[in-house]
């Protein structure tokens, strides 16, 4: 028979076991996930999206040009570039505006290239000619998962703006050729978790960032251990959960449209 201090201590791990996130989502489990439409009015498309407490106002603008560098080479069609940045009041402390201290932010450089090429995975750029798609990403607020909101928005901007080239008559084909989401993943007190929030992603021992398709092929893994190192049945389990979260983000992109 079981004393009383047993009972309680066997009572206290199981307690423990299962209070895993700091948010009290399961392991599984996503921030609430919102687009706003048309947050931007002077852009062909825009989107506030929201996972959670992080915020990035996503927009598309096109411009009737296309860089230098494609003339001079000769190159067909057109082109997407994306720029990101956070706003000073994003963050618990004030972030200096990167002209402020003369210099590009590394961070913002890394993320803006990892948009550039997630979306360019899914369009087709001959059947955009002339053209150049701007993507502006500025994260309102940050709570992990920037990068991951941002072209997860950025995405549905696009589609906002192409949508309306072809309705006026300024696009005979249709560039995109899927649906494209983002959505980190990581290991924190010992479980895979999905969709991590600050808190979750300070202390996660392994942290990822996953871009699929809605088709659900893969566009970049970003995956590495902090001061850890993790198995291949964890990164198995990592991409499982992303592959879910991809999903559920890519219905809510559908959602949004319709």
């Amino acid at each position: 028979m079981k004393s009383d201090s047993t009972e309680k201590s066997s009572l206290a791990e199981q307690l423990e076991q299962a209070i895993v996130r700091p948010s009290g989502r399961e392991t599984d489990q996503m921030r609430e996930v919102s687009f706003k439409a048309g947050i931007a009015p002077h852009a062909n498309g825009s989107v506030l999206c929201s996972f959670g407490n992080t915020q990035v106002i996503c927009a598309a603008m096109i411009e009737d040009r296309i860089p230098g560098w494609m003339r001079q080479q000769k190159i067909e069609g057109g082109w997407l570039t994306a720029e990101y940045s956070m706003l000073p009041y994003s963050t618990l402390t004030r972030k200096d505006r990167p002209i402020s201290r003369g210099k590009q932010d590394g961070r913002n450089i890394e993320i803006q290239r990892l948009i550039g090429r997630s979306l360019r995975a899914v369009l087709d750029l001959k059947k955009l000619p002339e053209k150049t798609l701007w993507i502006d990403c500025d994260v309102l607020r940050a709570d992990g998962g920037t990068r991951t909101a941002s072209i997860t928005g950025a995405w549905l901007a696009t589609r906002m703006a192409i949508n309306e080239l072809l309705e006026k008559g300024a696009l005979s084909e249709d560039p995109i050729r899927d649906h494209l989401a983002a959505i980190s993943v990581g290991v924190y007190n010992d479980r895979c978790l999905l969709d991590l929030d600050y808190p979750e992603d300070r202390d996660a021992t392994v942290d990822a960032n996953v871009v699929m398709t809605g088709s659900g092929h893969f566009v970049e893994v970003q995956s590495s251990g902090e001061e850890a190192v993790f198995s291949r049945q964890q990164l198995d389990d990592l991409l499982l959960l992303a592959e879910k979260g991809i999903g559920e983000l890519v219905g809510l992109q559908k959602s949004a449209l319709s």
